[in-house]
């Protein structure tokens, strides 16, 4: 997945909203196949959902600009945190 300009970085993302409920994690996912990205989407108990993204920045951020897109009416907030790519993942999946 390293690209050979941009290193893997890994970007965790926490969605604020009316977020679930409404398929935005198998949105989230097919959105994810689009975008050579590992990692996963999950509800958390807050009713936010958590998105971890590990690739190049360009993939991670053209990821997130698509799942914007896609749920623009039920994006209330969206935290971004980033940092170096622990390489633990070997596909992007929903869990549950």
């Amino acid at each position: 997945m390293e690209r050979e300009s941009q290193p893997v970085r890994r970007c965790v993302v926490r969605f604020v909203g009316h977020v679930q409920g409404v398929g935005f994690r198998q949105t989230s996912a097919h959105a994810a196949r689009s975008h050579d990205v590992t990692g996963y989407v999950r509800n958390e108990p807050d009713g936010s959902v958590e998105l971890v993204a590990e690739g190049a920045e360009s993939e991670i951020r053209a990821l997130l600009d698509d799942i914007q897109d896609r749920m623009s009416g039920r994006i209330r907030h969206m935290h971004e945190g980033w940092s170096g790519a622990t390489g633990q993942y070997d596909r992007f999946e929903v869990r549950y």
